[in-house]
């Protein structure tokens, strides 16, 4: 697993989800057909995260984007390449995986029927805080959620705060910002 996605999978088990990475979702013949891929392979998510008692399930997709110049709004809508962030650019494919998702978990008793279900973006780093302000407006228009370093920044230091856990997000929060103001 892609470390940064390990340390979103740790920040939202401390949140109360159930977390999963690079789950693969088994998409129908019908479907490959109806989003003009039948010779996909499975569609993979790079995490999912489930709260049962919303009935809350959370699709994120990772990109750490460390040492480059980060997401770029231009990534998203209109203009966008469709090469890139393939279920916030194309409808038609979000839907159906999104779908499929839902009816194979349940299928597998692992979530409750008619879960809420929310795309998501965990990105380590933004381009500018111009792309941040354009995403996050585009994000809450299209009712999806943005967990950019700032959120990555506030979960480490409320997990700082919390009782000892054995995961190396807890124990990297707890020596960087336990005691410190960030």
């Amino acid at each position: 697993m892609d470390a940064f996605e390990d340390l979103v999978a740790s920040l939202l088990r401390n949140r109360g989800y159930w977390v999963e990475s690079s789950f693969k979702v088994k998409l129908e013949k019908a479907e490959k057909a109806a989003i003009g891929r039948v010779s996909t392979p499975r569609w993979e998510l790079d995490l999912i995260a489930y709260k049962a008692k919303r009935n809350e399930l959370r699709v994120i997709e990772c990109k750490s984007f460390l040492d480059s110049r980060g997401v770029s709004s231009s990534s998203f809508g209109g203009s966008a390449k469709p090469d890139r962030y393939k279920l916030f650019n194309e409808p038609k494919l979000c839907k159906v995986v999104l779908s499929r998702l839902a009816a194979q978990l349940v299928g597998l008793g692992a979530i409750r029927a008619n879960p809420k279900i929310q795309l998501c973006l965990a990105a380590g780093r933004i381009a500018s805080e111009r792309d941040r302000a354009s995403l996050h407006k585009l994000f809450v228009v299209r009712g999806w959620l943005l967990l950019d370093e700032r959120w990555v920044r506030d979960e480490m230091k409320a997990l700082s705060k919390e009782s000892y856990q054995n995961s190396v997000a807890s124990v990297v929060s707890k020596l960087l910002l336990r005691g410190r103001e960030v």
